[in-house]
């Protein structure tokens, strides 16, 4: 069994933990054609456009903080009320069909997810077209810069809350019918079975999740981004993960965007941690014991 566990933990080293090596430039002037170790230390001066207020920095984490408070707001619970959905169909055949139909989309790229999207809602898209063909004003979504937030998070809606249905409906699945009929029997309705019984069986899951997803609150979907952000400009779209790649990658500010990406890891550790702690106190397991 332990060597069964080699290949992949040497995948989880090689990937995951050495490219953390990589964050010392975030304390030196890095030039990649003299490489990390011939390159000058700079100490702390590639932190002063974090600590600064950087103008461009702090419209990428305004950007950020507001996809981050969408998708917590409205793609964290939709796979829950799917759940609570599918859950609640009869046939177990219907079920298992619709759930099928409902994964599908998890599978598609980004670059698919994108293209459908913008065939569908771009300017010369379906929608736009059958009301041109009904002389119908068309709307501009794809391109519309203050739509742009709300658009990120219908696609990622739309991608993957049947996938992340499955954590949910196995909880559901744990819970005793027992339950249920006793909740009956005190003349307990489908709604106060639903708040009783149901959604407290899934509690500890929807926590774990919840702590989870803080650990990654200032990575909202670079690949999603990257791919439209040419059609709203960077002003709109601009995120913390863009923002390293286009002064960073783009831009040759190697140093400053490794300190912005250091500063969002310590944010997502620090929050997990605040999270799990604050689980505990209110009788939780949350991802670790302490």
């Amino acid at each position: 069994m332990v060597l069964f566990a080699i290949p992949g933990l040497a995948t989880l080293l090689l990937f995951q933990y050495f490219p953390l090596l990589g964050n010392v430039i975030a304390f030196k002037d890095y030039q990649p054609f003299i490489g990390i170790k011939n390159s000058a230390w700079s100490g702390l001066h590639n932190f002063t456009v974090v600590f600064n207020g950087d103008p461009a920095f702090v419209n990428a984490l305004e950007n950020t903080l507001t996809i981050t408070v969408l998708q917590v707001v409205f793609v964290f619970p939709a796979p829950i009320a799917l759940a609570l959905l599918l859950n609640s169909l009869g046939s177990e055949r219907l079920k298992r069909l619709v759930q099928s139909i409902l994964y599908l989309p998890h599978f598609l790229s980004w670059v698919i997810v994108v293209a459908i999207f913008q065939q569908m809602l771009g300017n010369a898209g379906l929608v736009n077209n059958t009301l041109r063909s009904h002389h119908l004003h068309t709307v501009d979504i794809i391109s519309n810069a203050h739509l742009f937030k709300v658009l990120l998070t219908s696609q990622v809606m739309w991608k993957d809350t049947g996938w992340a249905t499955i954590l949910f409906l196995a909880a559901l699945s744990q819970i005793s019918p027992v339950l249920y009929e006793a909740a009956r029997v005190d003349g307990a309705g489908p709604w106060r079975q639903m708040w009783h019984v149901t959604l407290p069986g899934l509690r500890g899951i929807i926590i774990l999740l919840l702590i989870l997803r803080l650990g990654d609150v200032l990575s909202v979907g670079f690949e999603q981004i990257v791919l439209q952000q040419g059609a709203v400009g960077r002003q709109s779209s601009e995120v913390l993960d863009t923002y390293v790649y286009n002064n960073g990658v783009l831009g040759g500010e190697w140093g400053v965007s490794a300190a912005v990406g250091l500063v969002k890891g310590l944010v997502g550790i620090a929050l997990v941690m605040g999270a799990n702690k604050l689980a505990h106190i209110f009788g939780e397991r949350g991802i670790y014991q302490s």
